[in-house]
């Protein structure tokens, strides 16, 4: 969610790079080179005293292992590692203003890159263990990002291929993951990244920079947001699902819940628009309202809100269908996303068939795969995620009356987001 990196990545993106063509030609603030070149223009004292920058994945493996060797997860994906390349450009590096990391190969940010789930010095170090509670010496496993691992953890259900299903890993933020044979550029959206997620398979990563933190934002704004807060501890609730509750009160079955949203309608891009518009100038609008402070307002804004989440990734899908990339099932897992109604309402607003793991925590399942392949209980990660995954419950779209009333909600959508797009002219003749 940190945007502060977004005059950074602005810059960098007006190079052009070649490296830009790795992350879906425009850099993110979200991203690990814009941040380091914030930190070095803004804390220099701080950039120059770090002996490493690593992403958490990295660093609690460093700190289970004293292994510095880094993911090409998170290399890959966050810091224009070229992993089909097999290395780093230092000319990208040379070009924004980092040439520093380039000077001792690289070393303050990973020299030694290995795939997810390789198993990385002596295993757990004494230290570690007793910190831990565990014995010395159990293997510890090159990680993946948290999103990735959730991936992980549910596209290879039942020995399904991976290119068939997109991972939604809905938390504060969203990350969409999805798996491709081929490389494939989709413009807007992150990668393609090689080997990122699954071996020898290209990753196309979207997602949106608040998602369960742009619900929670639009449920807490409501006016009736301190009584909802009220009835809901009495039940022992939170406030969102409280308001899943009484929504669940007044329709036959989730596949009535967007009608709850009636006349509102969200664009929930409170901090920008991650994919596929990449812009992370872009802001949320919300439309429909008027002077309710009831119940019943209060749900019709939360159902919007998801509604805009789903009509986000329905953008999403479309510029991936756009170019030869089409998952047939969308596989949610994430808090955020962990109820019925909301899979169904994705599944209606996206116009995909949506699907639930039988894990409750499938991030961490991803996790226990990796430690199984380096444990050697499998040879391949391909085998851990048949073996050890499968699916619960399916969501099939809506039909009929419903679809139209998407299809309508989606144009108002896109149109909401176009106008605030457009550039404003201030008193003073800027733009």
């Amino acid at each position: 969610m940190d945007q502060r990196a977004a005059d950074q990545a602005a810059r960098i993106n007006a190079t052009g790079h070649r490296v830009l063509d790795y992350v879906g030609g425009r850099i993110s603030p979200e991203m690990e080179t814009p941040k380091l070149l914030w930190l070095k223009e803004n804390l220099p004292d701080t950039y120059a005293k770090a002996g490493h920058f690593m992403d958490l994945t990295d660093y609690l493996t460093w700190r289970a292992t004293g292994d510095l060797t880094r993911s090409s997860c998170t290399l890959t994906c966050k810091w224009t590692y070229l992993a089909h390349e097999g290395g780093f450009d230092a000319s990208y590096f040379q070009q924004i203003g980092l040439s520093d990391l380039c000077d001792d190969g690289f070393a303050r940010i990973g020299t030694n890159v290995v795939a997810p789930g390789t198993a990385l010095g002596s295993g757990l170090t004494q230290e570690a263990a007793e910190t831990l509670g565990l014995i010395p010496g159990i293997p510890v496993a090159a990680g993946l990002i948290d999103a990735h691992a959730g991936g992980v953890g549910t596209v290879g259900a039942g020995g399904a291929p991976a290119q068939t299903r997109m991972a939604y890993v809905f938390g504060t933020s969203a990350c969409t993951m999805t798996s491709a044979s081929e490389k494939t550029t989709v413009p807007g959206v992150w990668g393609p990244y090689f080997s990122a997620m699954l071996p020898d398979l290209w990753l196309i990563e979207g997602g949106q920079s608040a998602a369960g933190e742009a619900i929670a934002h639009l449920v807490q704004m409501h006016p009736h947001y301190p009584t909802a807060k009220a009835a809901a501890q009495e039940r022992g609730l939170s406030v969102i699902d409280y308001l899943l509750a009484e929504a669940t009160r007044r329709i036959d079955g989730p596949q009535d819940a967007a009608q709850l949203a009636g006349d509102v309608i969200v664009v929930p891009d409170f901090l920008g628009n991650r994919a596929p518009l990449s812009d992370p100038s872009a802001r949320a609008i919300i439309a429909g309202l008027d002077l309710r402070r009831d119940l019943t307002s209060h749900i019709a804004l939360y159902v919007a809100g998801l509604c805009g989440i789903g009509y986000g990734l329905r953008q999403i899908l479309d510029a991936q269908t756009a170019c030869g990339v089409t998952p047939d099932t969308i596989v949610i897992s994430g808090g955020a996303g962990a109820s019925a109604i909301v899979k169904q309402v994705l599944a209606d607003a996206a116009g995909i068939p949506t699907a639930e793991p039988t894990s409750p925590e499938p991030v961490l399942l991803g996790s226990a795969m990796l430690g199984a392949v380096a444990a050697g209980h499998f040879d391949t990660l391909a085998t851990a995620m048949a073996e050890m995954s499968s699916l619960n419950t399916h969501f099939t779209p809506a039909t009929g009356a419903t679809q139209q009333w998407h299809s309508q909600q989606y144009r108002r959508f896109t149109a909401l987001q176009d106008a605030a797009r457009i550039p404003t002219r201030t008193p003073n003749g800027g733009t």
